[in-house]
């Protein structure tokens, strides 16, 4: 029998043969865990599953058996941000990646967000961008917001401005979230628990509050579990992430998954070209046409800065 992993709390599991909604208990079979060791988790949320019950319905006492982890369509995978090379994926089978961001409280790291942009574009995961906590800095900070939404909007990406408390953009992230499975990500205390309760007041997750003493979010998710949404669909909520490192991308292959980057490179006097020093560059002459963002390509060099610590 097959089912879809859609809670992961360590060694146990909770499967559902979705699109039915009927959650049941499973633990790992010892085999699957060898097998799948390349990352610490052998079986992320979002995976489906082969499984065995032990002569009677799955319950607490007798759970179900996972004996084999189906092949997966696409996953979103973070490799440890030390210098060691372990690896974690955080959920698997998705339609798409919601990245939840805030400009303040706690204050934005491009670099973080373009790293979840890369390893998106890396393993076929649509990433949309939602800037949250409009009500907070839309008016005492317009330009701020205007100038972020130019960014990511001019390299390609969809971004919603959302007030998880005011309800602003919601209907529109709900239609988008209505259909298929949506991982929803981002840093400690932007919001993500909020998000899902404003998208469906009938679920109530964790919310977290924001340390004053650096202003960033206090862990509150420590699981990675799905939801049904009422208005269709199936939502990942995962922990706070305070870190993000690449996984398996040699240096030479990130500036292809920058796209407005992409779109110019063929246009380079030399190929291959790191665009960072090379006479002729097309990339570094759309930097200074203003056609790719300052922001965007800093955080690309660090990504190459960054590659180099891992090897």
């Amino acid at each position: 029998m097959e089912a879809t992993v859609v809670k992961n709390a360590g060694s146990h599991y909770l499967l559902s043969e979705l699109p039915v909604w009927a959650p049941f208990p499973a633990v790992l079979r010892g085999k699957v865990r060898l097998e799948r060791s390349v990352a610490t988790n052998p079986v992320a949320v979002g995976d489906k599953v082969r499984y065995e019950l032990d002569g009677a319905p799955a319950d607490a006492r007798h759970p179900a058996i996972i004996k084999e982890v189906l092949p997966r369509s696409n996953y979103i995978i973070r490799r440890s941000t030390n210098l060691s090379r372990q690896a974690h994926v955080i959920a698997a089978n998705l339609d798409r990646a919601v990245l939840v961001v805030t400009l303040y409280f706690p204050e934005i790291k491009l670099p973080f967000l373009d790293r979840l942009l890369v390893t998106c574009e890396v393993y076929g995961v649509r990433p949309v961008i939602v800037l949250n906590k409009l009500d907070l800095y839309r008016e005492p900070a317009p330009e701020q917001v205007e100038s972020f939404c130019d960014i990511y909007r001019g390299a390609g990406y969809t971004v919603l401005e959302c007030s998880a408390l005011t309800g602003e953009g919601i209907d529109e992230l709900r239609a988008v979230c209505s259909h298929g499975t949506s991982l929803l990500s981002g840093e400690s205390g932007v919001g993500k628990s909020s998000i899902i309760r404003a998208l469906d007041p009938s679920l109530d997750p964790k919310v977290g509050l924001i340390s004053a003493a650096h202003l960033q979010g206090k862990h509150t998710t420590s699981l990675y579990e799905m939801y049904p949404l009422s208005g269709g669909g199936f939502i990942i909520d995962t922990p706070g992430l305070r870190g993000f490192g690449l996984v398996d991308l040699e240096k030479e292959e990130i500036s292809k998954y920058f796209p407005e980057m992409l779109r110019v490179a063929d246009n380079c006097r030399f190929v291959p070209c790191t665009h960072t020093h090379e006479p002729g560059c097309a990339v570094k002459q759309a930097l200074d046409d203003g056609l790719i963002s300052p922001e965007r390509y800093n955080s690309y060099l660090g990504m190459l800065e960054e590659d180099k610590k891992f090897r």
